[in-house]
């Protein structure tokens, strides 16, 4: 009997182990979202200790890959999903997964304080990151050469850039990657002809470009109203992806906070851009 009573309590212990662990949601991927992504966590669970959530980085593709996987609740993405990911968890959890746009984003081109350079169009900058603009007095600049920042390849933020402003262009093969946004600021802070891109949220030690969509546009500042209205030409959506069997219960209710009014604060706050209201529900 005694045997049997331990078992009964070592199994009681269990449930209430993993009612403990219910609460724990992890969210995994695009290293533009990192700093929004730890910031809702810290600011939810001061409102509700029991809920866990764990934040970690390393770019939009080890985000659905983890997700494929089955290693993380939420993958936070700088890109939508491609074909072949949805694929790969169509074929672990038997469904496309759920899309959550998440907030508004204007990728930035940045560049060191003491560049004279202010603006470029979007043909310079496929020019200038394609290696085809080398030197900066080419738009502008002193005569020095351009020493180009990028993103490593498993970045949402790289390959968005990739196919919209380098229209689908390979980047010049002198390029240094960078492992997050966070290292190309602070490679363009410390390289006085460096250029670098990322997203809104960061920009402490460089300064942004205003861009224009052509030589005779007018060149616009990736500011809150130019980005949501979409004058500034370099604008995307920043995405959550997640198995549908697990949109229920606390982690439902965590999208539903993060898309909210209070989560959409913290949004700006950060640094990005609220979504419209009308993409909330």
């Amino acid at each position: 009997m005694k045997t049997k009573t331990m078992i009964a309590a070592m199994a009681a212990m269990l449930v209430a182990v993993q009612g403990t662990m219910a609460g724990n949601i992890t969210a995994k991927g695009s290293d533009t979202l990192v700093i929004l992504a730890q910031k809702w966590a810290e600011v939810y669970n001061a409102k509700n200790p029991d809920v866990k959530i764990q934040v970690t980085g390393g770019g939009s593709g080890t985000g659905f890959a983890a997700l494929q996987t089955k290693q993380t609740d939420l993958a936070n993405a700088s890109r939508q999903i491609k074909p072949k990911e949805v694929a790969a968890c169509v074929k672990a959890f038997g469904k496309r997964p759920t899309e959550y746009k998440v907030c508004v984003d204007g990728l930035s081109v940045y560049v060191n304080e003491k560049n004279p350079v202010k603006e470029l169009d979007l043909e310079q900058l496929e020019g200038i990151f394609t290696g085809r603009i080398a030197n900066w007095k080419e738009v502008g600049g002193n005569d020095a050469p351009i020493v180009l920042v990028s993103r490593e390849n498993s970045s949402g933020t790289y390959e968005f850039f990739k196919e919209h402003v380098l229209k689908g262009k390979d980047f010049a093969a002198r390029a240094q990657t960078m492992p997050g946004t966070a290292a190309v600021l602070q490679s363009v802070a410390k390289e006085q002809n460096a250029i670098g891109y990322g997203g809104a949220g960061y920009g402490a030690g460089a300064k942004h470009l205003k861009v224009k969509k052509d030589a005779g546009s007018p060149a616009v500042d990736p500011t809150e109203e130019n980005v949501v209205s979409g004058k500034y030409p370099i604008w995307r959506y920043l995405y959550i992806y997640l198995n549908p069997a697990l949109d229920k219960g606390e982690i439902a209710t965590y999208l539903n906070w993060i898309r909210s009014d209070e989560g959409q604060k913290v949004v700006k706050d950060v640094g990005y851009f609220p979504l419209p209201k009308h993409l909330r529900e």
